[in-house]
């Protein structure tokens, strides 16, 4: 069976859901073979093998803290000419579809980006994705030179697979462009306990019902009893309510979660574009004529500072 190289995104050998997900979808197309590359890179052997990596390919080197994306794609495309894969998966994330486009660009590849399903082909993987504001869905293939696609996170389920995950170093030579953008300064992002918004399975979201920042925390206290993150309209995060880092839509980020609630917002197209492809959607609006209402699994017609404390104590209770 021929080898699917799967571009692994981890933090100090933590490897991230999304390259999880990766492996299950590699597995539909061929044998996992996944790079990792930095501090940490041996140490995420494990995880890897559990969920279907028949071998890890790892590097560290200084270049891949000290300067932005060209050294790992050097490292990725050293895998590529090593392993020869049939395919290369890369996780949607703004730094993977950057490493993804370069890669394709150097081997003389097509590339599919932001799949959310991926699936075998007589000629090659065949790749799902949403267009045009998700209002349609598209099957595609490369038809010239290896694969190269980037997945949205929460497009397959995390599967166990236990495989061998043999590690074998990665002999890597850097380019003269490899030092060319050097990180001077890294800022830790706060912690809030909650999921990162594009990873996480339940996203709690508001918009411009809920009134002011003063009155997130009803949205907040609703995310933290289902282990949700965050998320906001732009006309919340326009207003000042919220960071414009949870702003959900076509000018903020995608998610497709396995249960969206909208709370408080409208549905205009700019927003839907970015949580369309959520699995379920659940709406809350006392406009009864809101276009959300066109989209949602469920919807409520209601006062939100009435019905999300309700649906909170709910969950809270039912936990308890």
């Amino acid at each position: 069976m021929a080898e699917v190289l799967v571009y692994v995104d981890h933090a100090d050998g933590a490897v991230r859901k999304p390259t999880l997900e990766l492996l299950t979808l590699a597995r539909r197309i061929g044998e996992p073979v996944a790079v990792a590359l930095g501090p940490g890179a041996e140490a995420t052997a494990p995880a890897l093998a559990e969920h279907g990596a028949v071998k890890v390919l790892t590097a560290d080197a200084p270049e891949f803290a000290d300067y932005l994306v060209v050294p790992k794609v050097d490292a990725l495309q050293a895998a590529y000419e090593a392993v020869s894969p049939a395919a290369v998966l890369v996780p949607s994330s703004a730094e993977g579809k950057e490493i993804a486009a370069r890669l394709a660009v150097r081997i003389g590849s097509g590339i599919i980006t932001d799949a959310v399903d991926i699936e075998a082909g007589d000629e090659g993987p065949v790749a799902t994705q949403a267009a045009f504001a998700a209002s349609y869905t598209t099957k595609s293939r490369v038809s010239k030179g290896t694969p190269v696609i980037t997945v949205k996170p929460n497009s397959a389920a995390v599967e166990a697979a236990p495989a061998a995950g043999a590690v074998e170093a990665l002999a890597v030579s850097f380019s003269e462009k490899a030092t060319g953008t050097k990180v001077v300064a890294r800022t830790p992002r706060e912690s809030t306990g909650r999921p990162e918004l594009t990873e996480a399975a339940i996203v709690v979201s508001g918009g411009r019902g809920v009134n002011g920042a003063e009155n997130f925390h009803i949205i907040e206290a609703l995310a933290d009893s289902l282990g949700a993150a965050v998320g906001a309209s732009r006309a919340a995060v326009d207003a000042g309510w919220y960071p414009h880092s949870n702003q959900v839509g076509q000018t903020g980020k995608s998610v497709s979660p396995q249960l969206y609630i909208a709370s408080g917002i409208s549905g205009a197209i700019q927003h839907r574009a970015g949580m369309q492809t959520s699995k379920t959607i659940v709406a809350i609006n006392k406009d009864a004529e809101a276009p959300i209402f066109d989209l949602v699994d469920y919807g409520v017609v209601g006062d939100l500072f009435e019905v999300v404390p309700q649906l909170t104590a709910e969950v809270q209770s039912r936990k308890g």
